[in-house]
């Protein structure tokens, strides 16, 4: 009899030690409330789950409680890497003093997770998994070397799973993918979200995909209200940028080139392009050889 006592008092035991260790840390609900509208959103432009941004936020930031987090804005643990020219900050990591990528607000540390991931090649695989697909994504990520702990990718499922995250993939986060049945694949140009317009495109269809007033579509690209999309034109989800990036300096004019087609090319607002090449917004357009500065 004292031996099925004591089995049964190991079995509560070991029960009241799973269910602690499955209990909600109210932080992590705290961090999940005040991220979870930027993570749909940075779902709905790049594709990624918005329950793996959630889980790797409160897992690299110890839901916004790490010193990266709190003191540079860094939620993801992202380093600085060879192309960052933003501000950075001095941590100890897997070696002493490495340097980390800092932001001015949370929101750009979202942001720029969203385009690490779509931008990195050795992620580009994650994004041929549906949407849904939590647990392959956190185990691609492992498998990609997002970051060196073994067990990275059962921690990040672990933490969906327990807040249930994956509702914001599934259901009310997912809503505008029920809508749209063939979204727009997202591409990157001057650190800047586009997409490629198709022949039957709206700006009140694309405003409705990537949730961006029709407006500010128009505004962002420089084109007039009556504007019919062609298919093939480069629309940005963001506004353009003063400059190019600093690996184009210059361009070439090419056959069929106009200032416009070039600021799309490049991500450059027209008044500025027009500005760094010494023109009037009335010149006649450049000739086939002609040379212009793009910063």
């Amino acid at each position: 009899m004292r031996k099925y006592l004591t089995l049964i008092l190991i079995f509560i035991a070991g029960l009241s030690v799973s269910v602690s260790a499955q209990k909600r840390n109210q932080a992590y609900e705290d961090y999940i409330r005040k991220y979870r509208g930027i993570a749909v959103e940075e779902m709905k432009k790049y594709h990624i789950p918005a329950s793996i941004t959630l889980a790797q936020g409160l897992l690299e930031s110890g839901a916004g409680r790490s010193t990266l987090a709190r003191k540079s804005n860094n939620h993801f643990g992202i380093k600085c890497g060879s192309s960052w020219d933003g501000r950075t900050v001095r941590h100890n990591d897997d070696r002493r003093n490495e340097c980390f990528r800092a932001y001015k607000h949370a929101k750009e540390s979202y942001e720029d997770h969203s385009k690490f991931l779509r931008t990195g090649a050795r992620y580009a695989f994650l994004f041929r998994l549906k949407i849904t697909d939590y647990k392959g994504w956190a185990r691609g990520l492992k498998k990609a070397g997002y970051a060196t702990d073994p067990r990275y990718a059962d921690r990040l499922i672990d933490i969906i799973e327990l807040y249930d995250l994956d509702r914001y993939d599934r259901k009310g986060g997912l809503e505008w993918a029920e809508k749209v049945t063939n979204p727009h694949q997202p591409y990157l140009a001057n650190e800047m979200l586009y997409i490629i317009a198709r022949r039957g495109d709206t700006f009140k269809s694309l405003s409705d995909e990537f949730d961006i007033s029709s407006r500010k579509l128009r505004k962002y690209n420089e084109l007039p209200k009556d504007y019919t999309f062609c298919g093939g034109e480069i629309i940005y989800l963001e506004e353009k940028r003063k400059k190019a990036t600093k690996d184009h300096i210059v361009y070439v004019v090419k056959a069929g080139d106009s200032m416009y087609s070039i600021s799309q090319m490049f991500g450059i607002r027209l008044k500025y392009l027009y500005k760094m090449n010494k023109m009037d917004e009335d010149a006649p357009a450049p000739k086939v050889g002609d040379i212009l500065r793009l910063r």
